[in-house]
């Protein structure tokens, strides 16, 4: 499943009214299916323009960008007015019902011809979306804590190996998720959320560059920055790499 349609960037905000109905469209998939859905509300104002921050740090330049679970648009919609004009936005959603709201949203707000900026909307799972593209700046709305952690350490794979060298990730994850489950869930799927901290929390200690707290949002988030190694980076890790393995050999000939 990879579909894709091109459509011109919004510049204006969401009503009050789209707002409530985004609600209950988001908390309608909630009911459904609540582990890939994520919450039972789409993402505030205050957790949208966090997460959306390294949009503003690297303007004016045109920016490639994704958007990984764009849901009804929360974070779209905060997004789009931001981008510098030139810019690419892809947006990756694989629920049909809010591909048809992204839509829905880009065609009642496009964006003036002299903007220049191009939106691909793709129906599709972020690691599975074909595409040779590399991006300066991912935002992730996905609910990683809900999924299987071999899927988690396939989508935060991929988030590094879509992004430039030197390219930023920001993604949130809800406060209180893992006690939660740790209280009113079944052994088995506490060991599950444990597991998928255990991955992201390695992504973090290696990558991130930033972690700050939206508690103006239903549930309160975290929101985590993390940084691809430049080429000099990339470059050093491989070193260290070596220098170890090298020191690895050298102990097991001692050792003999």
């Amino acid at each position: 499943m990879n579909h894709h349609t091109d459509r011109r960037a919004a510049d204006r905000g969401p009503s009050t009214t789209r707002g409530r109905t985004d609600g209950w469209a988001f908390l309608r998939e909630a009911a459904r299916d609540l582990r890939t859905t994520g919450a039972v509300a789409p993402s505030g104002r205050a957790l949208a323009r966090t997460v959306t921050d390294p949009i503003r740090v690297r303007a004016p330049r045109p920016l490639s960008v994704l958007e990984a679970g764009a849901g009804t648009g929360a974070i779209t919609r905060a997004l789009l007015p931001q981008l510098p004009r030139g810019s690419r936005l892809d947006l990756v959603e694989a629920n049909p019902r809010f591909v048809a709201r992204l839509h829905e949203l880009l065609d009642a707000h496009p964006a003036p011809p002299a903007r220049n900026t191009r939106v691909t909307v793709h129906q599709a799972y972020v690691e599975d979306l074909d595409t040779d593209r590399r991006y300066d700046v991912i935002v992730s709305g996905l609910p990683l804590t809900n999924f299987a952690p071999d899927r988690v350490e396939r989508i935060m794979a991929r988030y590094l190996d879509l992004l430039h060298p030197g390219g930023t990730l920001s993604y949130f994850a809800y406060l209180g998720t893992r006690r939660a489950r740790t209280l009113l869930a079944s052994r088995a799927e506490a060991r599950r959320h444990a597991a998928v901290d255990e991955i992201t929390a390695a992504y973090q200690h290696r990558y991130a560059t930033g972690r700050w707290t939206v508690l103006a949002n239903l549930p309160p988030a975290h929101v985590w920055e993390l940084r691809r190694p430049d080429a000099t980076g990339e470059r050093a890790d491989e070193q260290i790499g070596e220098q170890a393995d090298q020191q690895s050999d050298e102990q097991a000939g001692a050792r003999r």
